[in-house]
């Protein structure tokens, strides 16, 4: 359950002058990030499994999963500006919700490359608006209610976790249908909890708008390359790192365990860095984040010793946890509340989205050639952001958003 204490209310100022007393749950926003993310916790890891089950050949999985990640490309976007027009990123997360929970099911009942390839194109496009969304919707209800964003958002990787392992044990139990029920599961509660969230608050839409309206902001261009070096950075990885650590030697229970102290330190940070955070100010933050991950790849290129690699997986909260919160503050103070989903969705395509997916395949390649020295590719991108948040520091200066802290998110 949720905290209690999380819960806070605020009176703010109605038309003529009235004033009503309004409340801000920030355990149903957590709730939000809990049911989606439990859903992503079952299909990263298992829906290759999922496909094979069904018949597919080692390159008719890899089509598939790379014809869902082309697909999110344009389909975050596409949610993110219908959520903008119409007013109600609610709505929008609600509805692909759904789509991708009846989609996750049509798994089940489809054989053959052309229809589990369809099947894997609507439940990606259903599932791609909608963390971004929730976090444009999140970041705007904990600056009007002064919750705090990190402990809201702490909620998505602990349900992650859970998932992992909750996916494991139904698929050892009753088969790949198992994490396909839960992934329905996960994203049918996902579109209920949407609906109870209070209703946005109006505001002026410009029809006009488009696309590129963000890509108008400097700050905001150069957001999007901080964010596109530090999310490519952990594609090798993602990717490799598991069978790099099975090729030293190391047993998968304590693979399992490296993976997850890097997780426990990302929530450790969401749950109780506030206070750091807010006097690090998201450029600062963003620096850091950026040479914590320098660092951490670095140094994993050259040992495969659990009592060095245990340290250095805690610098997980820094390369990814560190990065997020700075990313959102940013957004948040650089884009106007119309543009929010837009923003939301437009920054994880072009900056996450694509960076990672073309990373991805050439770490391929990178690690044929190289084994674990890859990861000095990946330490190289993390230098790189560096100067990369310097510079966007300059570019918020020049917005007037000097202001640091986590007072407004």
């Amino acid at each position: 359950m949720m905290p209690e204490a999380w819960a806070s209310s605020r009176v703010m100022a109605t038309g003529g002058g009235r004033r009503s007393l309004r409340l801000v749950s920030p355990g149903r926003h957590a709730t939000l990030y809990a049911t989606q993310f439990f859903a992503f916790g079952v299909v990263i890891p298992f829906l290759p499994a999922v496909l094979a089950a069904r018949g597919l050949d080692a390159e008719e999985v890899a089509a598939v999963l790379a014809a869902g990640s082309a697909v999110r490309l344009l389909a975050g976007p596409l949610g993110g500006r219908a959520a903008d027009a119409l007013g109600t990123p609610r709505g929008v997360i609600a509805f692909a919700a759904a789509m991708g929970a009846l989609a996750a099911l049509g798994f089940s009942a489809l054989a053959g490359f052309a229809w589990l390839m369809a099947a894997h194109i609507l439940l990606s496009a259903a599932m791609a608006p909608v963390v971004p969304l929730t976090d444009a919707v999140v970041v705007a209800a904990a600056r009007e209610g002064r919750f705090d964003y990190g402990r809201v958002r702490a909620w998505g990787s602990i349900a992650f976790i859970a998932a992992a392992l909750q996916g494991g044990q139904a698929v050892e139990r009753v088969g790949p249908d198992g994490a396909l029920a839960l992934i329905a599961l996960g994203l049918g509660v996902t579109s209920a909890v949407a609906m109870l969230l209070p209703a946005a608050p109006r505001v002026p839409r410009r029809p006009s708008g488009s696309f590129t309206a963000p890509l108008r902001v400097p700050a905001f261009r150069w957001l999007l390359l901080v964010s596109a070096l530090m999310s490519a950075s952990h594609a090798f990885y993602y990717a490799f790192g598991t069978l790099h650590w099975q090729a030293a030697g190391l047993g998968a229970g304590l693979i399992g365990a490296l993976w997850a102290t890097g997780v426990v330190a990302e929530i450790a940070l969401f749950l109780w860095g506030r206070d750091v955070v807010a006097r690090l100010g998201p450029v600062r933050l963003g620096v850091i984040a950026a040479v914590a991950g320098a660092v951490r790849w670095a140094a994993t290129a050259f040992t495969t010793d659990p009592a060095i690699l245990f340290p250095i997986q805690v610098l997980h909260a820094g390369s990814f946890g560190a990065q997020h919160l700075a990313t959102m503050m940013i957004l948040a103070r650089v884009v106007p509340a119309e543009q929010a989903g837009t923003a939301q969705t437009v920054h994880a395509s072009l900056g996450p989205g694509l960076a990672m997916g073309g990373v991805t395949a050439l770490c391929g390649p990178l690690y044929a050639a190289a084994g674990g020295a890859g990861y000095l590719a990946m330490a190289a991108l993390c230098a790189a952001a560096v100067p990369a948040s310097l510079a966007l520091g300059k570019a918020l200066s020049a917005r007037g958003a000097e202001r640091d802290g986590l007072e407004t998110v």
